[in-house]
């Protein structure tokens, strides 16, 4: 049962009184002050395209290069073309802070909380498939996901737009340990050559 969209707010100005990172920081206007639903909107602030082959293997691993083509801080609000069949990683604006810790989500109910996000809609009827993975509590940074564009016309976005929507699920029973991996703080794109995975 996702924890409303007040609810996240709530949270934001409970965890800032307490001197704590909010769970979701540079938030929109829009979604500080007229929230939709039990989610909240995220925007698009980087672009990357990707170079090279990747690995996977059972100790280690090695991403294809992201290769940083359109940034909000440098660029602003400008445009950016999918090319048919093109895939793009793209990342948010805002920062999440998935606590490592229990909150009180209810009177006397402690739970983990846990982001999991969507795509719009918007996305889907213009045919941009979505890709991304769950995000564990502990988990602080922005957060990257895949688009490709399934079609044979040109998708077209501005940064800054509204692209996913996340909710924050309660994690029910105990967690032997809170993310601790290297993608922590989402600042890298792509791994370093060949690591060892943790």
């Amino acid at each position: 049962m996702p924890i409303s969209s007040l609810k996240v707010l709530e949270f934001n100005e409970l965890l800032k009184s307490q001197g704590k990172a909010p769970l979701i920081d540079n938030l929109s206007k829009r979604e500080l002050e007229n929230p939709e639903g039990c989610g909240i909107d995220l925007r698009v602030g980087e672009v990357y395209a990707l170079e090279g082959k990747g690995f996977l293997g059972v100790e280690e691993r090695k991403t294809s290069e992201a290769i940083k083509i359109a940034d909000i801080k440098e660029k602003g609000e400008i445009t950016i073309t999918l090319p048919p069949n093109g895939y793009f990683l793209v990342k948010t604006i805002e920062t999440i802070h998935s606590p490592g810790e229990k909150l009180e989500i209810e009177k006397g109910v402690w739970k983990y909380l846990m982001p999991v996000v969507y795509p719009r809609s918007t996305l889907q009827n213009c045919g941009v498939g979505f890709l991304a993975t769950k995000t564990d509590p502990g988990y602080i940074g922005q957060l990257r996901f895949g688009i490709i564009n399934n079609r044979n016309e040109p998708f077209e976005f501005q940064l800054g737009a509204r692209m996913f929507n996340v909710v924050f699920e309660p994690v029910t029973g105990e967690i032997k340990r809170t993310y601790e991996g290297q993608w922590q703080g989402g600042t890298r794109a792509s791994t370093a050559g060949t690591e060892k995975q943790i």
